[in-house]
């Protein structure tokens, strides 16, 4: 299909005032750079096979869920 077929059967106006606001929008992701144990890489990778959800993700669920519910890191 050419350019000119694709934008004439776009519509003109898009109306988005009833659509669901983005959870993740002004949510700043950070890059950095950390050391982890292969058994602990290891245990978020078979979760990711488990879930289909990429094991970073998962890590970053898990460590936001600790810091939202104030959870302190147990010494033993």
């Amino acid at each position: 299909m050419s350019n000119a077929r694709e934008a004439a059967s776009m519509p003109a106006e898009i109306d988005f005032s009833e659509s669901t606001p983005n959870p993740y929008a002004g949510r700043v992701r950070r890059r950095i750079t950390i050391n982890i144990d292969g058994d602990t890489v290891d245990y978020f990778k078979e979760e990711s096979r488990r879930t289909g959800v990429p094991y970073q993700t998962i890590m970053n669920l898990y460590l936001g869920q600790c810091a939202a519910e104030g959870k302190h890191l147990a010494f033993a």
